[in-house]
């Protein structure tokens, strides 16, 4: 019994959530576990996610660390020609993928297994991928196409992560201009803008509309130095020791205490001068 039963797990398939295939893929053909991917057509309302066609797109759950988009996309392309790859930590619906403008900045690499969307360019990708299932393990890491893990891997990404300062330099000009040419554009717009009322009749003021103040002589500069100084100093040193703090205590008590003689005395006179006096 217990070798019919390991030989059930080691040629059975693994069991996938509801609505979803289960594709079997593996690193490498030296590897024997099979790792499962589970996918499923992209459905969503009618024009609810624009950049992921319900009728062309396939979404993948378990994507493991080690597989890119290169991969996806080389193993999904046997069944028909892949128009796009995207990767995630999440579902996201209705979203524009993030076009990633730059190398050196708002980079994210993503860790730990992922979600993907692939975007094929005909219909009938999604029902071949889906029957992928029925066949043997897919290889991400071929002989011709080798994923780079381990060392070999950090070592890689320590070289990319090194930067080229003319080319950083460079991206950081084109950046720079482009931001030059926009607020640019921006002064250009609230100058003719300024002063005119809109269609509900409300006037925009601008800060080049206020009038200009008067730039601060030295000595004015030097007076409220010294006030923030006096200020500073009078603060720092106030009930800063134990002893300060009880003394301040002692003589609050004492001014209370002197206080209340005074308040007696102010109503014993108040009686005495109300006495009944017939006579």
């Amino acid at each position: 019994m217990a070798t019919s039963k390991r030989k059930h797990v080691k040629g059975g398939t693994s069991v996938a959530p509801t609505g979803y295939t289960a594709i079997p893929v593996k690193f490498s053909e030296k590897h024997q576990s099979p790792h499962y991917l589970y996918v499923k057509e992209h459905k969503v309302r009618e024009n609810t996610d624009p950049y992921r066609p319900p009728n062309r797109t396939l979404f993948i759950l378990n994507v493991p660390p080690y597989c890119t988009e290169e991969c996806l996309s080389r193993l999904f392309s046997g069944c028909c020609s892949v128009q796009s790859v995207e990767m995630c930590e999440k579902p996201k619906l209705g979203e524009k993928p993030e076009a990633t403008e730059s190398k050196f900045f708002n980079t994210k690499t993503l860790l730990g297994f992922k979600v993907a969307y692939v975007v094929f360019k005909s219909p009938a990708g999604v029902q071949a991928a889906q029957s992928l299932s029925a066949q043997g393990p897919l290889v991400i890491s071929s002989v011709n196409h080798p994923v780079q893990t381990g060392i070999h891997k950090w070592i890689a990404r320590y070289t990319a992560s090194v930067v080229d300062p003319a080319e950083l330099k460079k991206e950081v000009d084109v950046f720079m201009q482009a931001y030059d040419q926009k607020v640019a554009e921006e002064d250009a717009k609230a100058e003719n803008e300024d002063g005119i009322p809109d269609e509900d009749g409300w006037v925009k003021v601008t800060r080049k509309g206020r009038r200009p103040g008067l730039p601060r002589t030295e000595a004015v500069n030097l007076r409220a130095l010294e006030r923030e100084k006096r200020k500073r100093a009078r603060k720092e040193l106030l009930n800063f020791y134990a002893w300060q703090h009880r003394e301040t205590k002692r003589e609050h008590i004492a001014q209370l205490r002197k206080k209340f003689e005074e308040d007696k005395q102010k109503i014993a006179l108040m009686r005495a001068q109300r006495k009944f006096r017939p006579y």
